[in-house]
């Protein structure tokens, strides 16, 4: 690791989204990180890795291999790679001396992982896994709560991801994630994040699993009369014909036209022409309806922890909502009400990442934290919930709920 009088090097295996945005907001920090070396076989995106670094002697590959082939090249390398290819490159970096900034999932076997630990041990390197959810503000302040123990033991979670049917076209049936013979599950493409706040949350390992899910939906089956195998090939469905289909690929040009950062060969330009253009070959240009995805669109998770308690998580493409519930049956602050027998829910509705969360403890009956689209603020309101229907409809004629931001 460098000296801390000098700043921390970072080189990148992969100079996709994430880990330009990653590289950013290092560049962003003044002389506390430097950026030295990127490789990414898309020469656009290497270059924009580039100009991210401002560093002249910033070093370029087209490969993961001939990055790892030169002597160590920075402290830390941030693997920003597809799913599949998270291993072999993360192995050979620990035995180069490289610290890591490994995306999720570390990588695609229970052995793979165990192989990961094992080398990070056996060469003193750490291994930072981007469950970038533990560092937000909002689920930061969520575990200190639940830690306080101000809402009692928490016994169960239930948890909902509402993947959005947009983003769930964009990555699970047309782009990266949509072949798990490619890639990886749904619940670990997308849902891990939830996985590793439920088991953080419960301050507990899991020891016990079982899931069900289903492609229900994205198949030729449920494909409009008459569309077409791709949005740009005359089909009627599609905006240029006076079609209003949700999921028309036509829709990049405008109101999803942040997607393409993420897919598009240049990362920051493009003009329609090009646009349209690479729709008409690439896996984004095709019918929702037609792909050749096997990617689930709806999943449910049980869990049981070490401890005894539970959890379950719910994945659908057909809502745009995180949610999560606790319940704990004797909440800290119990005693204030001897003589009613309650539980405390907590509902968190997420869409973005909130900056502030302030909970209040006045006047307590459900727990609610909303996180707003425009992410400024969050509210918290909370209000007792006593067991008895009779006693919680009074409560709730008589009681106002407090809201703070």
């Amino acid at each position: 690791m460098s000296n801390l009088s000098q700043p921390l090097t970072i080189a990148a295996v992969g100079c996709g989204s994430r880990a330009r945005t990653y590289s950013q907001i290092a560049a962003s920090l003044g002389d506390r990180y430097r950026i030295t070396a990127g490789a990414d076989p898309v020469p656009q995106r290497l270059e924009a890795m580039r100009e991210i670094s401002d560093n002249p002697e910033f070093q370029g590959f087209d490969s993961a291999d001939a990055l790892l082939a030169q002597d160590r090249l920075a402290d830390v390398l941030i693997i920003g790679t597809q799913d599949n290819y998270h291993f072999e490159p993360a192995k050979k970096a620990l035995e180069k001396g490289y610290h890591l900034l490994l995306e999720k999932p570390a990588a695609q076997s229970l052995e793979e992982v165990n192989e990961l630990a094992r080398l990070a041990k056996k060469y003193d390197r750490k291994i930072l896994l981007c469950f970038v959810l533990r560092y937000t503000p909002f689920y930061s302040k969520v575990h200190e709560i639940i830690r306080s123990g101000r809402l009692g033991d928490i016994i169960t979670i239930h948890a909902a991801e509402g993947v959005d049917a947009w983003h769930h076209t964009h990555s699970y049936v047309r782009g990266n994630w949509s072949r798990t013979d490619l890639s990886t599950p749904m619940i670990i493409a997308k849902c891990s994040h939830d996985t590793d706040y439920i088991s953080w949350f419960m301050n507990s390992r899991c020891t016990s699993v079982s899931s069900y899910g289903r492609l229900s939906h994205f198949t030729s089956a449920h494909a409009p009369e008459g569309a077409a195998d791709r949005c740009t090939s005359g089909c009627p469905h599609a905006a240029p014909q006076g079609g209003n289909c949700p999921y028309d690929a036509h829709h990049y040009l405008d109101k999803h036209a942040r997607w393409l950062r993420m897919v598009y060969p240049h990362p920051t330009e493009r003009n329609k022409d090009d646009i349209i253009k690479w729709l008409e070959s690439s896996p984004w240009g095709r019918c929702a309806w037609k792909c050749d995805n096997n990617a689930v669109d709806h999943q449910v998770v049980s869990m049981e922890f070490e401890n005894g308690n539970t959890a379950s998580l719910t994945m659908t493409a057909f809502d745009c909502a995180a949610t999560s519930r606790f319940t704990a049956p004797k909440p800290a602050f119990a005693a204030a009400t001897p003589t009613m027998d309650f539980q405390t829910k907590i509902s968190l509705s997420a869409t973005t990442t909130a900056e502030k969360l302030k909970p209040s403890r006045s006047n307590p009956l459900t727990m609610t934290a909303t996180k707003a689209t425009a992410a400024a603020t969050t509210g918290w309101s909370m209000r007792w919930m006593p067991s008895s229907a009779e006693t919680a409809q009074k409560a709730h004629s008589s009681n106002t709920p407090s809201k703070v931001t």
